[in-house]
């Protein structure tokens, strides 16, 4: 990188074993005037890299921190995902094991947004597995492998064709996993938006309460107790005013 960029200063290591260490000789380093560069050969550092404690005990020293975009695993599977890219989290690498994994694997599960994964090759596997366990038949997902490299490769279909795919050809190199949001969850949250925006007109019109409430559930099919806290709590908030 240096040869590329023809940087003169030498090259230090920061890692997750020896960051506190660095962080105090980088603050060193900066109080006597010089300038420093964190970069890394593996896309944006921080992100699933070290770094953070640098970067925060460097602001909070007082000293600026200046953002140089350069390549992301992440956004870059993203956008050539064809999945939806307008709301998005990033998770990062899944907790291998327990309770922690649990919880990571239903948080994707049930996403109403685009989620966005990194995994070792080794244990791609094994992710597909678990995620086509609990996720609708269907849920799309991209796996993009190597991404902004010589070997990028992109596939596209659902969990299962992912699944089939690398269980015959198992995966080599970085890779970035995208997971569609779970579309029922998308239709009831526009299902719910709908409910609101036809109890509000009928509260608006002065019809009681009770009347909203039996005539939304008739015409949407939502649980009449669901009905029922939309209905309240826009009357509640009509009495705020």
């Amino acid at each position: 990188m240096a040869d590329h960029t023809g940087a003169k200063g030498p090259l230090v290591s920061v890692h997750e074993h020896n960051e506190e260490s660095r962080t105090a000789q980088i603050l060193g380093w900066l109080e006597s005037g010089e300038d420093i560069a964190l970069v890394t050969d593996a896309g944006t550092p921080l992100v699933s890299d070290p770094g953070a404690r640098v970067v925060r005990t460097v602001v909070e020293a007082g000293h600026e921190v200046t953002p140089i975009p350069g390549p992301s695993a992440a956004l870059a599977a993203l956008v050539a995902s064809g999945l939806p890219a307008e709301r998005f989290v990033f998770l990062g690498f899944p907790a291998r094991k327990g309770q922690d994994r649990k919880s990571d694997l239903a948080r994707v599960a049930e996403s109403k947004e685009t989620v966005i994964l990194f995994e070792s090759p080794n244990r791609l596997v094994r992710l597909l597995e678990d995620l086509d366990s609990l996720c609708k038949s269907g849920r799309g997902v991209c796996v993009a492998r190597e991404v902004t490299k010589v070997h990028e490769e992109f596939l596209r279909g659902t969990i299962s064709d992912a699944l089939g795919h690398f269980r015959e050809y198992p995966p080599r190199g970085e890779v970035t996993v995208v997971v569609a949001p779970d579309d029922q969850l998308l239709d009831q949250e526009y299902e719910l938006e709908c409910a609101r925006s036809v109890a509000k007109e009928l509260l608006d019109s002065g019809n009681p309460a009770s009347s909203v409430v039996r005539q939304v559930v008739e015409d949407s099919g939502l649980a009449r107790n669901l009905v029922y806290r939309i209905v309240h709590d826009l009357k509640d908030s009509e009495n705020e005013r």
